[in-house]
């Protein structure tokens, strides 16, 4: 049987076309910077401008999750997403905000339409565990 693209569809992770852990990285770099920018949300990473291993902990938390939920190897051993923005009081525009900044990071990233679609598809489902918590 001959070998299709779209057999390689179905067995390739996302995780593997986001470019594994150094694509995962590239995206998170690029977020992160577009949050302290970012004026929706930008107060809460601004604190830690003068706290860079604060940044390269937040930064490596959200590689390890990431990677994961996207079928990478390993394990996510962090604290749960509703455990990590309990208190902060992060409504929808400011979610919203946040997967924008992901979203566009990867545009610029020049991910395909398809892969940012899963992602953003990812980060919809995430919204109940890190909003009003």
């Amino acid at each position: 049987m001959p070998h299709s693209l779209a057999q390689d569809l179905w067995t390739v992770t996302l995780y593997e076309r986001l470019g594994g852990a150094a694509g995962i990285r590239r995206i998170v770099d690029g977020a992160v910077a577009a949050h302290m920018d970012n004026p929706l949300i930008g107060h809460r990473f601004q604190p830690y401008a003068d706290r860079p291993e604060r940044v390269e902990e937040i930064k490596q938390h959200t590689c390890d999750f990431f990677a994961v939920g996207s079928g990478g190897p390993g394990t996510y051993t962090g604290r749960s997403m509703t455990e990590a923005h309990r208190g902060m009081k992060i409504d929808d525009a400011k979610y919203d905000g946040a997967a924008d900044d992901i979203l566009k990071t990867m545009k610029a990233l020049n991910y395909d339409a398809d892969t940012r679609a899963e992602v953003g598809a990812i980060l919809d489902t995430l919204k109940p565990e890190i909003t009003h918590v």
